[in-house]
């Protein structure tokens, strides 16, 4: 009988949104993945582009509560809404930086619920200056 667990389910959403996503990096090669992880106790966001006719990806920005700054300003409380927005916003910053042609960004959250932390990060981005 096969299982079928939580972690399981999210894994197989995020197989098929990743590999729209390359289909749309495929015909946009100025696509940016902003791509998310979280665990109990900390978050993190990366700025992925993806090379078609190579095949290779590279990171343009990435962001975490890990970071000594981002764990002091949220005063150790990694793993919350606040750090998440912070997250999102220095992400969105460091994106920004990179000065790419056109860009276009797809957020991938890595088969979680759009709520909570995932959603925070997200809305922080945008307010950040990020469209997707």
């Amino acid at each position: 009988m096969k299982s079928n667990s939580k972690n399981e389910q999210r894994q197989r959403r995020t197989k098929r949104i990743r590999m729209h996503i390359r289909e749309l990096q495929a015909k946009n090669p100025n696509l940016v993945m902003v791509t998310v992880f979280k665990s109990n106790q900390h978050m993190y966001a990366a700025g992925i582009i993806y090379d078609a006719y190579s095949g290779e990806s590279k990171v343009v920005a990435a962001a975490s509560t890990v970071e000594k700054a981002v764990s002091k300003q949220c005063e150790n409380k990694t793993g919350n809404k606040v750090a998440a927005q912070l997250v999102g916003k220095i992400l969105a910053e460091r994106v920004l930086a990179a000065k790419l042609p056109e860009l276009k960004i797809a957020f991938d959250k890595s088969g979680y619920k759009y709520h909570g932390r995932v959603k925070a990060l997200a809305d922080a981005a945008r307010e950040a200056g990020l469209d997707f």
